[in-house]
C-alpha cells in the first residue's frame, strides 16, 4: 500500500544554484516523506556566494496558481520563505486569510546569505501587519528579528514577535558570536526552551529553508509545534554537519544525510 504523503505548500524563490530556496524545501519535504507544492515568489540571478538580482512574479499568478493547488490537494501546512516584494506579502496574505485553519511556518527572508538586502521596508512592514498574525511558527535569525521587531535585545525582540501575533518565534543565533549556538523558542508570552548546538565551522546556503521547511513538514505528519521545532533542529544540525561545497562560496546542507547513513 502507497504511503500517506502529507502535503506541505511552499511560497518561496528560485535559486539556480540548488543551495537554497523551492530546491532545499522540495529536498526538504522529500527526507520527511512529504509531497511539496510549490509557488515561486520570485525568480533569482544567484550562486553559492551571493545573490545579485531577484524578479518578484506578479500577484496575480501567485494567487491563482495557490488556489488552483488548495482547490486539488489536501495542503496540511504552509511554508513561507523569500517574499521579495510588498505585494507578494499582500498576495499570500490573502490566500492564508481564506485558510485558517492550515498552520504556517514563516521563514522572513530579509537578506541573502551573502549579505545581498532581500527586503525594503514596505516588505518588512507588511510582513508585520498581514502575515506574523496568522504565523504559527516565525524562525528569524537574530538579525532578521531585530529588524522585524525594531528591539535589540534577543528576549524582547522575541516577546515583541509574540505580541505582533505569531503564536511561536524560533530566534535561531547562529549570527551571533557565542561559542555555541543558543536558538530561542517564544510562545505564551516568554521564552519557552533555549536549545544550545554545538557551532559548526563554515557557512551555509539555505539552512534557514532547511529549518523552516522540517517545522512545516514535521506539523504536516501532525506534531504539535514544540516537538516539530525540536525534531528540524536536529535534522537541520545533521545535514549542516555533513554538508558538501559544490561551488566557490558556502556550503550546501547534505539533507539527505540519512541516506548515506543508511548506505
Amino acid at each position: 500500500m502507497a504511503q500517506h504523503r502529507p502535503v506541505v505548500l511552499s511560497f518561496s524563490g528560485h535559486d539556480p544554484s540548488g543551495g537554497a530556496g523551492i530546491q532545499a524545501d522540495i529536498e526538504t519535504l522529500i527526507s520527511h516523506q512529504c509531497h511539496s507544492a510549490s509557488v515561486i515568489t520570485a525568480l533569482t540571478e544567484q550562486d553559492s556566494r551571493n545573490v545579485k538580482k531577484f524578479i518578484p512574479q506578479s500577484p496575480e499568478n501567485i494567487i491563482s496558481q495557490a488556489n488552483m493547488i488548495l482547490d486539488d490537494l489536501p495542503v496540511n501546512a504552509f511554508k513561507i520563505g523569500l517574499i521579495g516584494h510588498h505585494e507578494t506579502a499582500i498576495a499570500i496574505y490573502a490566500i492564508l486569510r481564506q485558510h485558517p485553519h492550515i498552520p504556517v511556518v514563516l521563514d522572513p527572508v530579509l537578506a541573502a546569505g551573502g549579505g545581498a538586502e532581500l527586503a525594503s521596508d514596505r516588505l518588512i512592514a507588511a510582513i508585520s501587519d498581514l502575515l506574523l498574525p496568522c504565523t504559527t511558527v516565525l524562525t528569524p535569525n537574530s538579525e532578521e528579528a531585530r529588524k522585524l521587531s525594531g528591539c535589540d535585545g534577543l528576549d524582547e525582540c522575541g516577546l515583541v514577535l509574540l505580541e505582533k501575533g505569531c503564536e511561536y518565534v524560533l530566534i535561531t543565533g547562529t549570527h551571533e558570536t557565542t561559542p555555541v549556538v543558543n536558538n530561542q523558542l517564544f510562545h505564551d508570552g516568554c521564552c519557552w526552551e533555549t536549545y544550545t548546538w554545538d557551532r559548526l565551522p563554515e557557512s551555509y546556503h539555505g539552512s534557514g529553508c532547511t529549518l523552516a521547511t522540517g517545522i512545516a513538514a514535521l506539523m504536516a505528519h501532525g506534531l504539535e509545534p514544540v516537538q516539530a521545532v525540536m525534531e528540524a533542529q536536529e535534522y537541520t544540525w545533521n545535514s549542516l554537519n555533513s554538508a558538501y561545497r559544490p561551488g566557490k562560496g558556502q556550503y550546501n546542507p547534505n539533507r539527505f544525510f540519512w541516506m548515506e547513513d543508511e548506505a
